[in-house]
């Protein structure tokens, strides 16, 4: 193992969410519907910040790079999983499998990190309003973005590492619907628990060290509002950080459940459930909480429909 990869299987057989044919079709017509209403609503935001010059602000571009990060991170694996629905047959190579495994734990680190830096930057704009546009500069959002993404894709490799080089000679049908990493390493035919506690404490690292970042960010903040006199000030804090904490609850409560309890024995069945919630969910609900009640996106959609043509009725 020491010397590269041993594995002799070419392919995995993934089992799928359900073997009932009619099941699997209606599952497919429901996936296809959650996977373009996600491309779309996250392309709106990307397109709604890249052209209208109101939303060019620190928060517009950090929720800029969620959206793409967003539609590559379904992009992984729904596709996939829609053929895989459409034909009855959860075939996939061997090569691809762990590209896909890669992929998805690459770009589950860097929102962990990504969250992070807009956490820092609602702290910014809510306790230190006056410095705010110096200390949220341009390159400060480039620096911070750049760091999200570089410090996710370097963490995770370590984790990508360390299973790529398991030998994987035995069975090769894998209990989910896409090449999850923790029901990959129960495949290897080695012993892996060197390879599991290696893999657990780098995720725990690209898991709690964003946490507490976020966590002392919102501390700060809950500080600084309490010290506030006014409704108005109380008001314009939680709307200013309601969203952002809506997405960090519900992405770090679902990470935390499945790969920090990793190793309890919870059915295949469950951990399922839970994946489809982050992965076809999660990435679904998120533009939504973004712009459900944004007044800013709000006008911005009114004025690119004006710009193509369609006249608000009175």
């Amino acid at each position: 193992m020491g010397s590269g990869n041993l594995s002799s299987i070419t392919e995995f057989i993934l089992v799928g969410l359900t073997n009932h044919r009619k099941t699997q079709i209606l599952l497919f017509m429901v996936i296809l519907i959650i996977y373009s209403l996600t491309l779309m609503g996250n392309l709106v935001i990307i397109t709604l910040v890249r052209t209208d010059s109101s939303l060019c602000t620190p928060m517009y571009f950090f929720l800029l790079h969620l959206s793409v990060l967003e539609i590559c991170y379904v992009t992984s694996s729904m596709p996939q999983m829609l053929a895989h629905l459409l034909s009855g047959h959860g075939a996939i190579s061997f090569n691809r499998c762990m590209v896909q495994m890669y992929v998805i734990i690459c770009l589950g680190s860097v929102e962990c990190f990504l969250l992070a830096a807009m956490a820092y930057d609602r702290y910014l704009a809510i306790c230190h309003p006056l410095l705010y546009a110096i200390a949220m500069s341009r390159r400060c959002q480039v620096q911070l973005a750049s760091a999200s993404w570089a410090s996710g894709f370097f963490l995770a490799s370590i984790n990508g590492y360390f299973t790529l080089r398991l030998p994987f000679c035995g069975p090769n049908r894998i209990n989910h619907f896409f090449c999850d990493m923790p029901v990959m390493i129960k495949l290897a035919c080695a012993d892996v628990r060197e390879t599991e506690l290696s893999i657990t404490v780098v995720a725990s690292l690209i898991i709690v060290v964003p946490f507490l970042a976020i966590l002392i960010s919102y501390m700060l903040i809950l500080s600084s509002v309490i010290q506030m006199q006014s409704a108005a000030g109380w008001h314009k804090a939680f709307s200013t950080c309601a969203s952002h904490l809506t997405v960090v609850i519900l992405f770090y409560g679902i990470l935390i459940i499945t790969y920090l309890s990793s190793g309890s024995e919870a059915s295949p069945d469950h951990d399922k459930g839970l994946a489809v919630f982050y992965i076809v969910v999660t990435p679904l609900l998120n533009p939504i909480i973004y712009t459900l009640r944004n007044k800013d996106i709000h006008g911005a959609v009114s004025r690119m429909l004006h710009g193509w043509g369609f006249k608000q009725e009175r």
